[in-house]
């Protein structure tokens, strides 16, 4: 079943699988899992490799894009006497401390993307991992 446009970046932005809206994607804030545990698409689509140079792109391109509105609006608020050091420094932590905050919503998002431009393939998909629930064995 085909997913609309929004779909995919709604699940993407929630940090859920684009294509499914399956999850949690992500084992820690830094580590995604290979696929997802609830339809099985593999998240690195070309295994090749190279694949997840978008999602890096778009970390890249947000960051830059939150530094300038933040050096932006710190000189507006501030003008005609900004303080060059607070807006140095701030921007500074601004751009080691965001990049690491986005990074799981732009593999997310890069996810999301791809989709949109390259739909989903049957071999794009792996058998989903999640575990079973099975009933527990009591002993009477």
């Amino acid at each position: 079943m085909a997913s609309s446009t929004l779909q995919l970046y709604t699940r993407a932005i929630r940090l859920r699988c684009p294509g499914c809206g399956g999850g949690p994607v992500f084992v820690s804030w830094l580590k995604m899992c290979p696929s997802c545990p609830s339809c099985g698409l593999r998240f690195d689509r070309e295994p090749e490799g190279g694949y997840w140079v978008g999602s890096t792109t778009i970390n890249l391109f947000t960051t830059e894009g939150v530094f300038a509105i933040a050096f932006v609006g710190a000189l507006i608020l501030t003008w005609p006497s900004p303080p060059w050091d607070l807006i140095v420094w701030g921007d500074m932590a601004l751009m080691v401390v965001f990049p690491i905050f986005f990074f799981p919503f732009s593999k997310t998002l890069f996810i999301a993307v791809d989709l949109t431009f390259r739909p989903r393939e049957p071999g794009d998909f792996e058998q989903p991992r999640e575990p079973s629930r099975r009933p527990s064995s009591r002993r009477h």
